[in-house]
């Protein structure tokens, strides 16, 4: 090898070299402004609340804090209103996201065939889901009203007693979630209808050929195919769920009693009303740790690569 061969080959590591490095830099500044908003906004937040649930934590002046170690989570095991709080928490959870994955798929498998109007009934499914919280809420509450509301009067003229829908224990709870599934359906109909459009049509031509009815198809093309769709819409429903307050403060505002008061609820009520952070701040690592356990198990139920 001639010396202007070596030197040619010096020239290209160097430049490789160089290229690497100028493509790690730009790399590290265009991920630097979403690394700054999640340090701040997210990694923060975490471990200053890690650190608060350990503390009798003085809001006014934090040097004045306490620390009492895992005593807040002890005291959580021994709160008979966390887990009253938790227990409705479970069961809005129960009600709302199996329902909403159901009717989810549903609409989206329906609006996926040749049918006239197609176009207008996404529109139509998925607009409640734009809408805030507190207009859903408000609009519910009419409706589910004893007086005027649209519901009771239809029911009465087959019913003599229709439901107090918002002031019985029995139905309190699943007025709210009859609420959220119309109010959130579209979104999981929106990620459930673009995987069910992504699944070839040569599998359900060849699951014909095969003799598969509409059941079999569905069953053994359908759901195998969009099932990491499914697995996204569950958990993040689940997320949703446990993280609900907005639509029980604003309809019953816990109530009747204490049976639709959610964990969000009594972790605002711990923190602002009864000023005891520390507190609030462990019911809030008791949350994170039940939704990563709720996601690690139904990622082996659903979303694991089970081929």
């Amino acid at each position: 090898m001639s010396v202007t061969d070596r030197f040619d080959g010096i020239k290209g590591v160097i430049s490789s070299d160089n290229r690497s490095r100028k493509e790690l830099i730009e790399g590290i500044l265009f991920s630097l402004p979403y690394l700054v908003i999640f340090g701040v906004f997210l990694l923060y937040p975490l471990v200053m609340g890690g650190y608060m649930s350990l503390f009798d934590w003085n809001a006014i002046d934090p040097t004045q804090s306490v620390f009492i170690g895992f005593e807040n989570y002890q005291q959580l095991m021994n709160d008979s209103d966390f887990w009253n709080a938790l227990r409705n928490t479970g069961y809005f959870t129960l009600l709302t996201v199996p329902s909403i994955v159901v009717v989810a798929l549903s609409l989206a498998l329906g609006v996926n065939r040749d049918i006239k109007g197609k176009g207008l009934l996404r529109a139509i499914f998925f607009s409640p889901y734009i809408l805030t919280v507190s207009v859903t809420a408000v609009v519910w509450v009419d409706l589910y009203s004893t007086q005027y509301g649209m519901i009771n009067h239809y029911l009465g003229m087959v019913m003599e007693n229709p439901p107090q829908w918002l002031q019985t224990r029995l139905t309190a709870m699943p007025a709210i979630a009859m609420t959220t599934v119309w109010w959130l359906v579209g979104f999981s109909f929106v990620i459930l209808l673009s995987a069910r459009q992504s699944v070839p049509d040569y599998l359900y031509e060849a699951a014909k050929l095969d003799g598969a009815g509409t059941w079999r198809q569905f069953r053994d093309v359908t759901v195998p195919q969009i099932r990491h769709a499914i697995f996204f819409v569950v958990i993040i429903n689940i997320i949703w769920a446990f993280q609900v307050y907005g639509q029980p403060y604003v309809m019953t505002s816990g109530g009747p009693g204490s049976t639709t008061e959610t964990l969000v609820m009594y972790l605002y009520e711990s923190a602002f009303a009864q000023r005891n952070f520390g507190y609030a701040a462990a019911i809030g690592y008791v949350l994170t740790g039940i939704l990563v356990m709720v996601s690690i198990a139904n990622y082996y139920l659903l979303g694991g690569d089970n081929e």
